[in-house]
């Protein structure tokens, strides 16, 4: 089982930045991509930003030359650095990572999701 865990979620000023930090555990034998989706009241849930293994990255149009999806060093974790913010950013945002578990079968895994809010 492969547990994923959000952080850094809050409340930003129209114009300000958060990090979000993904941290994923468990029967992990290799990770094959992580990302970040959000979802607001009312709307669906849409890709924000996703990152394979092998560093290729996707944004979400709404979110580009504003947000960047970055692995780090510990592979089992994925930041989403969020500059200028804006109210139509506000969602509940969540974590998915897919890979293999330790019996080789393939995981799909979503965290709970951290709520960001963007308002004066």
């Amino acid at each position: 089982q492969v547990q994923v865990e959000e952080s850094g979620g809050g409340l930003v000023q129209p114009g300000g930045s958060l990090t979000l930090v993904c941290e994923a555990s468990g029967s992990i034998f290799n990770i094959v991509g992580m990302g970040w989706y959000r979802q607001a009241p009312g709307k669906e849930r849409e890709l924000v930003a996703r990152i394979t293994s092998g560093g290729s990255t996707d944004y979400g149009d709404s979110v580009k030359g504003r947000f960047t999806i970055d692995r780090g060093d510990a592979k089992n974790t994925v930041y989403l650095q969020m500059r200028n913010l804006k109210p139509e950013d506000t969602a509940v945002y969540y974590c998915n990572v897919m890979g293999y578990d330790l019996t080789r079968s393939i995981y799909d895994s979503w965290g709970q999701g951290t709520q960001v809010t963007v308002t004066v």
